[in-house]
């Protein structure tokens, strides 16, 4: 999530056409593992997230240590990019981009459904 702009006063991006949001792949998943990530240059964790059969469990780095402890987000649902390549992060491969907003002072806060959803579930 480094390379996301974490400023509310941002302009909006260029506007795109709704073929171009499609090829976007964000889905619902549940995190099965959560791990510290101490060689991370930004404070982060390691997360698996199981996006159900078709898909199946991914990983992701987050840099999400602000508010959440790693003892409190296994079982909790996410929202994620699943169609991003790779991404080399140290020693870890982050398969998966995790989405969240910047609090007040520019630390994540995860976006997540406030209703338990089926896993893979797609947005639209």
């Amino acid at each position: 999530m480094s390379h996301v702009l974490h400023d509310s006063a941002a302009p909006a991006a260029p506007t795109i056409g709704f073929d171009d949001w499609l090829q976007a792949d964000v889905r619902i998943g549940t995190i099965v593992e959560a791990q510290p990530f101490p060689e991370a240059r930004k404070p982060s964790l390691k997360l698996v997230i199981d996006f159900g059969p078709v898909i199946g469990a991914r990983r992701s780095s987050a840099q999400i240590t602000r508010h959440y402890a790693v003892e409190a987000l296994v079982g909790t649902q996410v929202i994620a990019v699943v169609n991003f390549p790779p991404r080399q992060i140290g020693k870890f491969m982050s398969e998966v981009l995790t989405l969240g907003v910047p609090d007040a002072d520019g630390e994540v806060v995860l976006l997540r459904p406030d209703l338990p959803v089926p896993n893979g579930g797609r947005l639209f």
